[in-house]
């Protein structure tokens, strides 16, 4: 071999190895991705290894904490393992961060999954006791690689999403040891790929969803350690199942027929019925059987104890009675058998008797063996003269209790009815019950526990709680409602600034009384505004009703809410406030301050607060420029009034036409956050031409905020400007839901943040 042909060697081995390593170097995108998660997980000891940018990241790892697989310049299995495995018995959580167990206060699920949806390639994704909290997003199935997920012992919260179940890719659900108390989802379909479903360990309840029968891929379901309630229907339909693991839940039926293919079922600890079917004992694969600590009556079948495969039968606690077979053949790999605290009568078989085989461990105290088995009660106590006895008792018990009941509902409606027909009101105000699904943008799904908890944090501020003041109260704080504490006027009445004696700076709504409520009705109503506490509301403090409701006088209310310092948005909008200019990152930060305050109107009671006037003008920024929503939920207690009457306001705006739609007016708020001056004054042609400016090609640099173009992530920037075309859908039935509008705008937040360098 010459020396050319060594050089010509040399340069392809090179050439081989060198784009061979190039292949596994991350885009710069999945790298500054990773480092935010980084940066969310709260600089985690196990991440150290990622320093930088610069960092090779798919070849370094910590075994058995910390994984990245990378395929394609692509990230492809992300593994982060915590230190410790913590499990929810023992745990107190009560859906708020917890000091040395939880991430701070300031983590969010919502941002974090937002970030994971830049890994389009993702595969397989595992976050294991990090120390996560809030609940599971919806949006978690933008994931749509997603092959393996588990979120296993974190504090989750909340409702499974249902969209989870659309995730045609995932094969293996793992979120074990957490805090999820909803119900389980029931819209799985047979498109599913789905394997192993293991939700274990929460507080889950409702019944088992019936939508799991269709997924004939699932080799293993583990909903042990719940409070699943309910029957379960004919499980034979999944052929593939092998492990079936119910442990400690409510379920009350008899038990199902089980596939032929299973090999460990574990059902003890509910309250199961009736006789152990006689199918189970032609399951030849099972290998373990708990049936243990149910109702389960009649005999048990010989065939069970002679399973070819079975090692592990538990019937203990139970009510089945009658003699075991003398005969009975119990299989070579049996190694464990309960059959203690149940009716069981005659002698133990000799395939049972341990002093004759040390292979086998027999418990079977609590019955009524006979010769010399240990700790039996008397044959009488197994006698079936003494179980109908007991189940008569039994019977007289539950009669007496149902017919108690039965008395309690005909009195409780005929109350009903007698209020009803002589107070009308109750109709119209049990339909202002506070909601106990939902508490806020965060917590879809919670319990009541966990929203009466969230209600009283939420309205942890330094501020009074809400009540009834005097009109000389009122006049004290305003001198007299003198001319120089008038702030203004709107739709709602007169706005005045005042000082409270506690030295709180106030701002007083004054506004005509409607007609149309009773008194308990109406104060009913103020009540429930008062109740919305939320960190991005202006806080209702209290109230004064000036005359008498419902007669012909004049009678005004006044509203005293919080005061919020640096003026409105529009104000730094439109260039009226000198010296501060709001960059592209600090009107992120107050949209979608807005849009989470919206979603908690829209989802935190029953029914949600729908006609919100969202304007620019109407969102405040105190001391640290966060911004808070004013002029929220007037609607249930003022009278209807026409927009288009405002003084002030053009009855050719388009935004007026379509108020009632909260999500068609925060499409306005974010296009005057993207063009900068005030939109309230222009005509719908106007504003025509600037959507039509941002649907062609950089045709957005024309008419977006030249403050805007010099501080933005083009990305970022584009993102916005397609949520809010969705926003502005001259069709209702095409704009996105708030929630939809806050995931694009965190998304867009979390890409100028990158860009910004974190």
């Amino acid at each position: 071999m010459g020396f050319h042909d060594l050089v010509l060697l040399f340069c392809s081995a090179w050439c081989v190895f060198y784009v061979g390593s190039c292949s596994a170097q991350l885009q710069s995108s999945q790298t500054q991705v990773l480092l935010q998660l980084k940066k969310h997980l709260e600089y985690p000891k196990q991440l150290e290894i990622w320093r930088d940018r610069w960092t090779d990241l798919c070849s370094i790892s910590s075994p058995g904490q910390v994984n990245v697989t990378c395929k394609d310049n692509f990230v492809t299995e992300l593994t982060i393992l915590g230190d410790d495995k913590p499990t929810t018995k023992g745990r107190d959580f009560d859906g708020f961060a917890i000091p040395n167990q939880t991430l701070s206060e300031s983590f969010s699920m919502d941002s974090l999954v937002a970030t994971l949806a830049r890994l389009t390639s993702l595969r397989v994704l595992n976050l294991v006791s990090l120390g996560m909290w809030g609940p599971l997003p919806d949006r978690i199935h933008r994931l749509y690689a997603l092959e393996h997920l588990d979120l296993s012992s974190n504090y989750l919260y909340g409702s499974i999403p249902p969209k989870i179940c659309t995730m045609e890719n995932l094969q293996t659900l793992r979120l074990v040891d957490n805090f999820f108390n909803g119900t389980i989802p029931s819209l799985f379909n047979s498109s599913s790929h789905l394997t192993v479903l293991s939700l274990k360990s929460n507080r889950l309840k409702g019944p088992f969803p019936p939508s799991i029968l269709s997924v004939t891929t699932l080799t293993e379901i583990d909903m042990s350690s719940n409070q699943i309630s309910g029957s379960l229907e004919d499980l034979s339909v999944l052929s593939s199942l092998e492990e079936l693991d119910l442990r400690e839940n409510r379920l009350e039926s008899k038990l199902p027929a089980m596939p032929k293919g299973l090999i460990s079922l574990y059902l003890s600890r509910n309250s199961f019925s009736g006789e152990i079917p006689k199918h189970y004992g032609q399951l030849n694969r099972l290998e373990k059987l708990d049936v243990s600590f149910n109702s389960l009556t009649g005999t048990a079948p010989s065939e069970l104890f002679s399973l070819p495969n079975i090692s592990y039968l538990n019937l203990a606690s139970n009510m089945l009675n009658g003699p075991l077979q003398n005969h009975l053949r119990c299989s070579s790999q049996l190694r464990f058998v309960d059959i203690s605290y149940n009716r069981f009568v005659g002698g133990l078989p000799s395939s049972l008797n341990t002093t004759k085989s040390e292979k086998i461990v027999v418990k079977s105290d609590g019955n009524c063996l006979s010769g010399s088995v240990q700790h039996q009660h008397a044959v009488s106590y197994c006698t079936e003269a003494h179980v109908k006895k007991k189940s008569y008792r039994v019977g007289i018990f539950v009669g007496l209790i149902v017919g108690i009941l039965f008395i309690i509902v005909v009195l409780a409606l005929a109350i009903i009815i007698t209020c009803k027909r002589y107070f009308p009101w109750g109709v119209s105000e049990q339909h202002l019950l506070h909601k106990t699904v939902q508490d806020s943008s965060y917590a879809a799904g919670l319990s009541s526990e966990l929203v009466t908890n969230a209600t009283e944090k939420l309205g942890r501020e330094d501020l009074p709680t809400c009540r009834s003041y005097s009109l000389e109260e009122l006049k004290e704080a305003t001198n007299n409602f003198d001319n120089s504490t008038f702030m203004g006027e709107n739709i709602y009445g007169k706005l005045y600034r005042g000082k409270l004696e506690s030295g709180i700076q106030v701002v007083i709504r004054s506004l005509p009384l409607s007609k149309k409520y009773s008194i308990r009705n109406f104060k009913l109503r103020l009540d429930l505004l008062a109740k919305l506490r939320h960190p991005h509301l202006v806080s209702l403090l209290g109230h004064c009703i000036d005359g008498v409701v419902g007669e012909n006088n004049e009678a005004n209310v006044f509203l005293i809410y919080e005061y919020v310092s640096n003026g409105t948005f529009q104000t730094y909008l439109s260039g009226d406030s000198p010296g501060k200019v709001f960059n592209w990152s600090e009107r992120l930060s107050v949209l979608i301050n807005v849009a989470k305050a919206v979603h908690f109107l829209h989802t935190g009671m029953i029914p949600g607060f729908f006609k919100n006037r969202l304007k620019t003008n109407n969102i405040l920024l105190n001391e640290n420029w966060m911004a808070k929503l004013s002029d929220y939920g007037l609607s249930i207690i003022s009278e209807e009034t026409d927009a288009c009457g405002v003084k002030g306001e053009s009855s050719d705006s388009w935004q007026m036409k379509m108020l009632e739609d909260d999500v068609y007016s925060f499409g306005f708020i974010l296009l005057e956050a993207l063009v900068g001056p005030s939109l309230s004054a222009k005509r719908e042609a106007n504003v025509l031409n600037v959507m039509a400016s941002f649907n062609s090609q950089d045709g957005w640099k024309q008419v977006v905020d030249p403050v805007l173009q010099a501080t933005c992530s083009k990305e970022s920037l584009l993102v916005v400007i397609s949520i809010t075309n969705k926003c502005i859908s001259s069709e209702s039935w095409s704009r996105p839901s708030i929630e939809d509008v806050l995931w694009n705008l965190q998304y867009a937040s979390q890409i100028q943040g990158t860009a910004d360098g974190g």
